[in-house]
């Protein structure tokens, strides 16, 4: 026979689940907005992404693209602000989000 409770750990119990709920849900949402900014780049752009990201320097991803130094500085500013990124690390914060990597 199964002990008897009280109400209010009943109660207890479930708005923990309402408040875990919102919590994912409210996190499958910012996941989706920032798939969706993500998806809005153009393969150079995800490119440029991955490797500022990484942490290379502007004339580092130049060479590497084979591309001008001004035209990294371009898509890196299309980038972010596409991504609705305010800095660099919230930047790199967003790849590791959506496990991107170059």
């Amino acid at each position: 026979m199964p002990k008897p409770f009280r109400d209010q750990d009943l109660l207890d119990a479930i708005n923990v689940g309402i408040a875990r709920d919102r919590a994912w849900l409210e996190n499958e949402k910012a996941q989706a907005s920032l798939r969706s900014r993500f998806e809005s780049l153009t393969p150079r752009e995800r490119e440029v992404m991955a490797l500022v990201a990484s942490g290379r320097l502007n004339k580092q991803i130049a060479f590497e693209l084979g591309v001008s130094e001004i035209t990294v500085k371009v898509h890196r500013g299309q980038v972010m602000h596409k991504m609705s990124a305010a800095s660099l690390p919230e930047l790199a914060l967003m790849a590791d989000k959506l496990k991107f990597a170059p």
